[in-house]
């Protein structure tokens, strides 16, 4: 279950971040982590009644949490996944977005883990990862972070470069990362607080 803590929505800014991803109407994207669903409502009001939301967890208490939700709230575009530790277990077809949130320090085997992700991805997928860091005192305290310069380095290793890089969240880092072979074909996202790091593929 991911952290929340108090007045999350003010640090957390969920519609920035969800603005920030440009989600397109009629999307695929997994919640990789999904926990209470947080960003899961906000992703399945993004992506629309012809888009899709997977929200992904381990854990089957928050699987059957945002399962009722759903139903209460009549969300048909959110489909709820029990996944495995070392696999989200998505659908063959692909996901254009994977957001995980606050989840990464908690995935074992990262390198391997996020390797295997890109049979997920479709050809223009992105892997977009929100984490706490050093900044965040109170995730400090239980080991509950990342520093920015370990996902990168990890994400690299697994086979990604990096897209985008987001600063205007407090306590955590905002990274868009896109398979390295499929990453020389992509247009970089528009600008928004970040800067672009392949610019050299802009079209």
């Amino acid at each position: 279950m991911r952290l929340q803590g108090y007045n999350r929505d003010d640090w957390q800014q969920p519609q920035k971040v969800i603005e920030s991803l440009q989600i397109r109407p009629g999307a695929v994207v997994a919640d990789l982590g999904s926990g209470s669903g947080y960003f899961t409502f906000d992703l399945a009001r993004a992506v629309g009644p012809t888009g899709k939301v997977y929200a992904v967890d381990i854990d089957r208490d928050m699987t059957d949490l945002v399962t009722k939700r759903a139903k209460e709230r009549g969300a048909s575009n959110i489909a709820v996944i029990l996944a495995k530790p070392d696999d989200p277990l998505l659908p063959t077809r692909g996901v254009d977005l994977i957001l995980t949130v606050d989840a990464y320090h908690h995935i074992e085997n990262r390198v391997s883990y996020f390797a295997n992700l890109q049979k997920y991805l479709r050809p223009d997928g992105r892997i977009a990862i929100v984490e706490f860091d050093r900044r965040a005192s109170f995730a400090g305290l239980w080991g509950h972070y990342t520093p920015a310069e370990f996902i990168k380095r990890e994400m690299e290793q697994a086979g990604y470069v990096l897209q985008r890089e987001f600063d205007f969240l407090d306590r955590q880092s905002f990274l868009i990362f896109a398979p390295r072979a499929r990453a020389q074909n992509l247009a970089p996202v528009a600008p928004a607080d970040g800067p672009v790091q392949n610019e050299q593929t802009t079209k």
